[in-house]
């Protein structure tokens, strides 16, 4: 039995990655706003996400979602993810499962990494309307691991280490940390380098380097966020 435990996201929105907030209205969000009322989608989106955060307007989940719905109905994924985490959590709608689920597939059937994550922890603890399923958890995590996603890189490693949804083996574990250490930070990246760590315990020194040859091909082979 291992101590290791995965990133759990469930209601976890994208935000702004901006200072404090501020209060008073501004002509950059007046023509946020010109756009976003003229149907540009991803105007809606940033809009949707200034509500949700309450970052240069007053925070208001039902003005996110009414923004995020827009967005979501032209096929954005980003809102379209963030539409179905609102009625997973009830935020500015009513909590509504099978909506929750209905959004959150959309996306992930685009390929956004980050959707595929979040269904990911969904099957994995059987929340947001979807039933406990190890082997759903880990074909969504290796989706969006496979796109260099470093929170779902970790938790598959953590299914390859604890032999849940595919067959325990320390060398998938020891390379997919590995791969998520590289692309974190704090203490994220101090819970993949232990989870490495812990890996390479149970292994011996030619499983080691396999593993790391896993990993550096994987690197060469895909593309690194800067």
């Amino acid at each position: 039995m291992t101590h290791a435990t995965r990133f759990v996201a469930v209601a976890v929105l994208v935000a702004l990655a901006v200072g404090a907030p501020v209060q008073a209205q501004t002509p950059e969000i007046d023509a946020l706003r010109m756009r976003a009322e003229a149907g540009d989608a991803a105007a809606q989106y940033d809009l949707g996400v200034m509500y949700a955060n309450g970052l240069g307007v007053p925070e208001d989940d039902a003005e996110a979602v009414q923004w995020w719905r827009l967005a979501a109905d032209q096929g954005l994924a980003g809102a379209q993810r963030n539409l179905g985490i609102m009625y997973a959590n009830g935020q500015g709608v009513p909590q509504d499962d099978a909506e929750a689920v209905r959004w959150l597939r959309l996306a992930a059937g685009q390929g956004y990494a980050a959707a595929q994550f979040t269904l990911g922890l969904w099957y994995d603890h059987g929340v947001g309307g979807v039933p406990q399923d190890d082997i759903e958890a880990v074909r969504w995590y290796r989706l969006a691991a496979d796109q260099g996603d470093a929170g779902a890189q970790s938790n598959l490693a953590i299914m390859y280490e604890n032999g849940k949804g595919v067959p325990q083996d320390y060398v998938q574990a020891h390379s997919w940390y590995s791969l998520a250490a590289s692309r974190m930070a704090g203490g994220r990246r101090q819970h993949a380098v232990a989870g490495r760590d812990r890996a390479a315990g149970q292994m011996n020194p030619t499983q080691i380097a396999e593993a790391q040859r896993l990993a550096r091909e994987w690197d060469a082979a895909h593309l690194r966020e800067p």
